[in-house]
């Protein structure tokens, strides 16, 4: 990894270096060691002044308080808290290595240490999962003064226990109906503490928003570091190689660890749409003209117009934004507006 920094450190420079994120993965496995060796990289290899967030995923046995001062230590200035819930029998159907004592205790020392800008994962949808049992759930978060959560609906993934449980009716899933009665639910009981909706899946106080995926969302160039990791600057996206060994022996022998796609002018206005109806603010309307302007032929505004006549799309001087009662079916009505070749 820190061959490919030094390998990258022309694209780094070329553009102001702002936020750093370890995530992904599970990088609080990593000793401090190994933690120190990608950090100093970073400052010996990019210039890292202008540098405002830098974020650590971690999961809740991972964070002692001696793990907890080196990574503040190291320059840290925000945790991301793979908590998912604070409900035992949650925790244990989603394998997790903690229970609800130790995520309390976790999140309890790390804000001893220093660590004020915390940020947690919660789930919802989960089978068993009673709308009571989510309230009290979002209720400790709440009790814990957490300014930053990051909440999304249980995805069974195929091949799975879980997906094997369903199937064979020894847990129920939760339903469509239901799940959208949580994320309602999510949004009222935050909102009504003063943790806002900022994206569709991210709620924070106000100026603790996440600075990092705040930029992704925007459009904003990223480069990512390490196996699996992608890039984006603007008209072409990168990905390396995910297999770890493949990765290393590529980077090791000089030899190409990368995939590279060129972003046509409907990926790069499609993607647009995608990533800012998630947020509160939604589509910048400068910005959606400028990219519709690179299109063949401009689309036409009556798939707009028929969401905005639906009240599920708001549109003021600036923006187009989605409504809070639309918020759960963002990505099926930015599919409703993409563009392609055979639709102009």
């Amino acid at each position: 990894m820190c061959k490919e920094i030094q390998q990258k450190a022309h694209l780094l420079n070329a553009e102001q270096l702002q936020t750093i994120y370890f995530g992904g993965g599970s990088p609080s496995i990593l000793t401090t060691k190994q933690l120190q060796s990608i950090v100093n990289c970073i400052q010996n290899t990019v210039n890292t002044k202008h540098v405002i967030e830098m974020t650590l995923e971690a999961n809740p046995d991972d964070m002692s308080a001696e793990k907890l001062n080196d990574w503040l230590n190291l320059g840290f200035n925000r945790l991301s808290v793979g908590i998912q819930s604070f409900r035992d029998e949650d925790l244990k159907m989603m394998n997790r290595a903690h229970n609800q004592e130790q995520a309390i205790a976790a999140i309890k020392v790390a804000q001893q240490i220093g660590f004020n800008n915390l940020s947690i994962d919660l789930i919802y949808g989960i089978p068993g999962l009673s709308n009571a049992d989510w309230i009290n759930n979002l209720a400790t978060a709440i009790s814990l003064n957490i300014p930053h959560i990051s909440s999304y609906c249980l995805t069974v993934e195929p091949k799975t226990v879980l997906a094997h449980q369903i199937k064979n009716k020894q847990i129920q899933a939760l339903d469509d109906e239901q799940a959208n009665i949580q994320f309602m639910l999510l949004i009222e009981q935050l909102a009504a503490n003063g943790i806002e909706q900022y994206e569709i899946s991210n709620f924070a106080k106000s100026g603790f928003e996440s600075k990092h995926n705040s930029a992704y969302w925007q459009g904003v160039h990223y480069i990512g570091i390490g196996p699996g990791a992608h890039s984006f600057n603007g008209t072409h996206r990168t990905w390396n190689i995910s297999n770890n060994q493949l990765y290393h022996k590529a980077i090791a022998n000089n030899e190409v660890y990368f995939e590279t796609e060129n972003l046509s002018v409907f990926d790069r206005y499609n993607e647009y749409l995608m990533t800012g109806l998630r947020t509160r603010e939604g589509v910048e309307k400068t910005m959606h003209e400028k990219l519709k302007s690179d299109l063949p032929k401009s689309p036409s505004p009556i798939k707009f117009s028929k969401w905005i006549d639906q009240g599920q799309l708001i549109e003021n001087n600036t923006h187009y934004y989605l409504s809070k009662s639309a918020r759960f079916f963002a990505d099926g009505i930015a599919a409703d507006l993409f563009e392609s070749p055979n639709s102009i």
